[in-house]
């Protein structure tokens, strides 16, 4: 059995510095845990910047906004850069697999991405998953991803990829996750609702594979000062988590977890997930590929981790 992690936990709101110490925490929790793997939310570096609208109505935008905005991008990290080099390290300081979610910023183009990060126990960044339709007025702050980061690892534990947030209702980027035989599926999110466990259950059932689902814990005492003003209609508790942890047969191992911090854990088993194949599996003898013809363009191969372990 392998232990596998969600943290559901408050970044600091926009601050990818100090952030960086909060993940440094969880990491040493998570290892003191005997975690293998470790999955934090969606854009949880610098923060996700949720209940803000970044000054914009439909066919204007104002100075104020556009300097939050521009906040948000100068707390938001380059990959490969800085950030990840510390990411890594602490990957590497805990002998885990971590991956996390990241406002990622495009230093010439200045576009930014949804975008979540593998690393492997040895600090090497091993790939890249940039979410390819950002949802609603989040496309204001990312960029669209396109398929060429539609990432799975073969890893040391097990086959590892996911989605970010509402690409999971996407059942055609499902279908591109599940045909590299994902055992370990991770969905990092914002959305806290009783629909998105519904969600999670049914892709565990659908892709017989572990699920992990990550979100934040996020008060509005967590927002930073001067942006107290624009969160004013906000509920006091923004979002209460509901991080989760699935098996391949849809049963709850963990969470969900509500209204505080925490980290979830369950042991990975790789033979209940064969186990689960035997009378479902949507790529196997479940697929009808003599009926259905599935194809995505420039889907990269697996990532084999050459990692040798100790």
């Amino acid at each position: 059995m392998i232990k596998i992690g969600v943290v559901q936990a408050t970044p600091s709101l926009f601050s990818s510095d100090k952030t960086i110490r909060i993940v440094e925490k969880w990491i040493r929790k998570a290892s003191q845990e005997k975690c293998r793997l470790v999955l934090f939310p969606e854009a949880f570096i610098p923060g996700y910047p949720r209940g803000m609208d970044f000054g914009t109505v439909v066919g204007r935008r104002t100075e104020k906004g556009k300097k939050q905005w521009q906040n948000y991008w100068e707390n938001s990290i380059e990959v490969p850069g800085r950030y990840t080099e510390m990411l890594g390290e602490l990957a590497r300081q805990h002998a885990t697999y971590l991956a996390i979610g990241v406002s990622e910023r495009d230093s010439t183009s200045k576009t930014l991405y949804c975008t979540l990060l593998y690393f492997n126990p040895d600090g090497k960044l091993l790939g890249k998953h940039r979410k390819i339709k950002p949802t609603g007025s989040e496309r204001i702050i990312w960029g669209e991803g396109d398929s060429s980061t539609l990432t799975t690892i073969d890893s040391r534990i097990g086959k590892i990829g996911g989605l970010i947030c509402w690409e999971n209702y996407m059942p055609l980027a499902r279908m591109a996750i599940y045909t590299k035989g994902v055992e370990i599926y991770l969905a990092p999110t914002a959305d806290n609702r009783d629909s998105w466990l519904t969600a999670m259950k049914h892709i565990a059932m659908e892709g017989r594979c572990f699920v992990l689902g990550a979100n934040q814990f996020v008060c509005k005492d967590h927002y930073p000062l001067s942006l107290k003003e624009e969160i004013k209609e906000e509920n006091e508790i923004i979002s209460p988590g509901g991080s989760v942890i699935i098996s391949p047969n849809g049963d709850l191992l963990a969470g969900p977890l509500y209204n505080k911090e925490g980290l979830l854990t369950a042991d990975f088993d790789s033979g209940e997930v064969i186990r689960s194949r035997m009378d479902f599996d949507v790529i196997g003898h479940y697929s009808r590929n003599d009926i259905f013809d599935f194809r995505v363009r420039n889907i990269p191969d697996i990532i084999q981790d050459t990692r040798l372990d100790n």
